[in-house]
């Protein structure tokens, strides 16, 4: 039986680095959690080193300032990587080439100083999605008849926030991820820029070893977060120990946010691949 935690001080001696998720660990799209941001600074303090690691699909300067205006410390990391530092990265390995955006105004962040030209989905070379234009009234279904032009012409996508659904509060909305896994079910060619897959891992691992001074082995690193399919997936295929917190987007499946079934929780993760190190409801010291 996997470990059933209310405190992350129980496990936390065992670990120099935490990789934690942010939506749904640190905060719900309007808030930042307290006892999260306390867990994690006090992890700090005692010399572990925290890398947020977001598939947010903005550059983590933008992710900075959300964590502020959502009342989160900085008291809580020592770096934030995210999947929109990723996005760039394979943009920048296609100097010249047009792009077909998809996704809302907020996210042209992850363009910034890349040199990029914008064209149409008749004519551009390729497409990253970043999100819906419209979160509040789409889903991924809104946007079949635009991906059969994007089939039409073979166009490669990069999705740029590879989750499907995010909490917004008590809402629940739609991400990037919906529309990328729509396409590569109708044949498209998908590069999944986040989690669950190894390039973000990667640079956050970088980034810590950077931050300590020092190369840190994969024994004592610890993925938290709430997703199956992102963090505990990307978690278990990158090697590393997970703590999986159960009131995030799962929490209707587990049973509730406060009384989460435990056979349910196992039965789900055991399903996607393997055991967490330890679950918990919220991430709390």
């Amino acid at each position: 039986m996997t470990i059933f935690t209310d405190h992350f001080a129980s496990i936390a001696s065992d670990y120099d680095v935490v990789l934690s998720d942010v939506w749904g660990v640190v905060h719900n799209g309007v808030a930042a959690f307290p006892d999260a941001c306390d867990a994690l600074t006090r992890f700090r303090a005692a010399g572990g080193t925290v890398v947020l690691i977001t598939n947010a699909p903005r550059p983590n300067g933008v992710v900075v300032a959300q964590l502020a205006q959502f009342g989160a410390p900085r008291t809580i990391y020592d770096g934030i990587v995210s999947s929109g530092d990723v996005t760039r990265d394979e943009i920048a390995k296609r100097p010249g080439q047009t792009i077909f955006h998809i996704g809302p105004e907020r996210d042209l962040a992850i363009f910034e100083g890349l040199d990029v030209t914008f064209a149409g989905v008749d004519t551009a070379d390729y497409v990253v999605c970043s999100g819906l234009f419209n979160e509040e009234t789409e889903t991924e279904q809104s946007y079949r008849g635009l991906l059969g032009q994007m089939l039409s012409r073979n166009l490669f996508m990069i999705c740029g926030n590879p989750d499907v659904i995010v909490e917004r509060g008590e809402q629940v909305l739609y991400c990037a991820g919906a529309i990328a896994d729509l396409y590569k079910k109708m044949g498209g060619a998908v590069l999944y820029a986040g989690k669950p897959y190894a390039p973000i891992y990667d640079l956050a691992l970088k980034l810590a070893q950077e931050k300590r001074g020092k190369e840190v082995d994969r024994s004592r690193v610890l993925a938290i977060g709430d997703s199956v399919r992102t963090d505990f997936t990307g978690a278990s295929s990158y090697g590393i120990d997970c703590l999986f917190v159960t009131a995030g987007i799962h929490a209707a499946e587990f049973g509730g946010r406060e009384d989460p079934d435990p056979d349910a929780v196992e039965r789900v993760l055991i399903a996607a691949g393997g055991k967490p190190r330890a679950i918990a409801r919220r991430l709390k010291w």
